[in-house]
């Protein structure tokens, strides 16, 4: 991990001002695909917080005749923990570099922070790549784990392997997810997918998953639009991952803050010092922000397995 990245004259770069901070929340959670996709609870109070969720079912009975008992059931909660973890970066500055600049140049620097806060949220969610082991498994790895993979190359074509089914026991990736008693109300593909959307065809030589001229782009598999994100979450080889989005929820601990210093060093994972502020007439501006994910995965009376119940698949190559 870098520790001596840091704006040269060469990049230039302006005093970030307090108002802009929570416009950059807004504008990660727009960034975000996670974040725009799944279901955000309350602001947390504290570092974790409980979600109840039903574990088992309740089961009512025809007592039978007039006078037949009627029986008891049950109804289990257990509990799913959400935690809020740290999401932060230190940007260092030289102060000559902040005097000299002409022109304010945040409006250009502050897209890049938006990206950059999603695809660290997306990446951790969604592959695992840096993720704190408190938020929940990956959603790659889950699917993987309950059997929600599909390779196109096993189905005849990518009708098929999406909505469809081969023969009664293989299921297209839609099918997976209905299943287990869930309903896919969105999907994220890789830039390259939808070459591929766009070229199915039915046998009268009519594109199968976008039919509308005036929804240029936009592609509907079953009515679940699915979304081409260029911030690079995804990849070529989990092509297409969906699934339903509003099983996943986050909560945010601390909104984006920006602490600007200008005493105190930066040092790396060894204790070796890379920047000396006061000494190089430095500034280190450091956005924080704090937020947990949770995937209760309730019980449902289609799949009350939880083992091999889950809300997403995806599709390799």
């Amino acid at each position: 991990m870098p520790y001596n990245n840091i704006i040269g004259r060469a990049d230039v770069a302006g005093i970030i001002p307090a108002e802009y901070s929570y416009e950059l929340l807004n504008g990660t959670a727009q960034e975000s695909f996670l974040m725009r996709m799944s279901r955000r609870l309350r602001n947390m109070t504290v570092y974790e917080e409980k979600l109840p969720v039903l574990s088992a079912l309740a089961t009512a009975y025809f007592p039978g005749g007039d006078t037949g008992l009627v029986q008891t059931s049950v109804i289990n909660w257990t509990d799913v923990i959400i935690y809020a973890e740290d999401l932060a970066v230190i940007v260092p500055i030289s102060k000559n570099v902040l005097n000299d600049a002409k022109i304010p140049i945040w409006e250009e620097v502050k897209p890049e922070l938006k990206t950059a806060a999603g695809v660290a949220i997306d990446n951790a969610q969604l592959y695992g790549t840096n993720k704190p082991s408190t938020w929940p498994t990956a959603i790659i790895a889950a699917a993987l784990a309950a059997g929600h993979n599909v390779s196109e190359a096993a189905y005849a074509d990518l009708y098929e392997a999406l909505l469809g089914e081969t023969g009664a026991a293989v299921s297209g990736l839609w099918g997976f997810i209905e299943e287990d008693g869930f309903e896919v109300n969105g999907a994220v593909a890789h830039l390259t997918m939808k070459r591929k959307l766009r070229n199915a065809r039915d046998s009268d030589g009519h594109p199968i998953f976008n039919a509308d001229p005036a929804a240029a782009g936009r592609y509907l598999l079953d009515g679940a639009q699915t979304y081409f994100p260029t911030t690079g979450i995804t990849n070529s080889t989990q092509k297409l991952i969906a699934g339903d989005w509003k099983q996943l929820c986050y909560s945010m601990r601390q909104d984006v803050n920006f602490e600007v210093f200008t005493e105190g060093v930066i040092q790396d994972a060894s204790g070796k010092i890379i920047y000396n502020l006061l000494q190089q007439r430095m500034a280190a501006i450091m956005l924080t922000m704090r937020l947990g994910f949770a995937l209760p995965n309730p019980i449902n009376r289609v799949n009350v397995i939880a083992a091999t119940r889950y809300p997403f698949a995806y599709l390799t190559a």
